[in-house]
């Protein structure tokens, strides 16, 4: 990077930050300290109203703002995958938001650089599912209430298929894992649990702002560190005796069951290695490739592929009257 971009991104650095540390731009920028000193002295001599406070950082004056910044086309393209990405990962008015969002990057690209956009656009798709009609717009929702701190009501419906509860909830953090979660204090259980968001059947941020407490995140991911200790499972298949349909689905959703490396043994059989916390979850799983599966580690696998194999013939193969 020239010295006349690095000061460029020095500014928006400091538009996009309160404070930004002299030490966090020179590991940035990967120069000296020095340097960032006389980039910053750059700026000042051009009239940027830069305003330091030793042993904090830098920040510009309030109300200074940058004229719109010119995107690069990689990232016009990195920002068009995010955005398609929001639209079928969160919610409708989280999708709605990054399409008006998409439109003003657009609107500052140059010509050949939204021509480009305008090429990839039908060319980039994220595929699965999506019943967003049918469900409260929980994501949003859930990030105002975490941003003010605002006490949701929530109609919820758990993984056993009861009638759905209506519990007060303190939100604290959102994740995706193969769902979106909602990390919270719940009122009613009085401890902190965590909630899927395609569970949440009506969704309501009430008027009463909770007391923010960091350590009960800290706590909780601690106790799911603890939790989730992985268990190592190397497997065997056989292909041959596999539908091409089967093999497939076998390398398309590996990676969900704790895929870490695969080989191929002498005997054509494919050796897969993976790293789970529970042995049931997997066996759900691996159920369909039964015909073709052998259990090299551990044996306590076999276990929970029985019992789901005898519930499937019992299901299916009823005795006869």
């Amino acid at each position: 990077m020239n010295r006349f971009d690095r000061v460029t991104a020095i500014l928006i650095h400091l538009q996009a930050k309160r404070k930004v540390s002299g030490g966090s731009l020179a590991e940035q920028f990967g120069v000296s300290l020095r340097t960032i000193y006389r980039d910053l002295r750059t700026l000042e001599e051009a009239g940027v109203p830069l305003l330091g406070e030793p042993g904090i950082g830098y920040s510009l004056a309030e109300g200074y703002r940058l004229p719109p910044v010119m995107f690069s086309r990689e990232e016009a393209t990195a920002l068009l995958t995010a955005g398609k990405l929001a639209a079928h990962l969160t919610d409708a008015p989280t999708a709605e938001l990054a399409a008006a969002a998409m439109i003003k990057v657009r609107a500052v690209l140059r010509r050949p650089d939204r021509d480009h956009l305008d090429h990839l656009d039908p060319h980039i798709q994220v595929l699965g599912l999506r019943d967003q009609a049918s469900r409260p717009p929980a994501y949003q929702q859930l990030v105002a209430a975490i941003a003010m701190h605002r006490v949701v009501r929530l109609g919820y419906q758990t993984a056993e298929n009861e009638a759905p509860t209506t519990r007060d909830i303190e939100p604290i953090s959102l994740y995706l894992s193969r769902q979106w979660h909602v990390v919270a204090y719940c009122r009613l259980r009085q401890t902190i649990r965590n909630f899927r968001l395609d569970r949440i059947r009506e969704l309501t941020l009430q008027a009463e702002e909770f007391v923010v407490r960091p350590a009960l995140l800290r706590q909780h991911w601690a106790a799911e560190a603890n939790r989730r200790q992985r268990e190592r499972v190397v497997l065997r298949f056989q292909p041959a005796a596999l539908l091409p349909a089967l093999m497939q689905l076998l390398h398309d959703t590996k990676h969900q069951y704790g895929w870490a490396h695969e080989q191929r043994l002498p005997d054509g059989q494919l050796e897969m290695t993976l790293f789970i916390g529970e042995l049931p979850y997997l066996a759900t799983w691996l159920l369909p490739f039964a015909g073709a599966l052998t259990i090299v580690e551990p044996a306590a696998l076999a276990a929970p592929l029985r019992a789901l194999a005898q519930r499937a013939y019992d299901v299916f193969c009823p005795p006869e009257q």
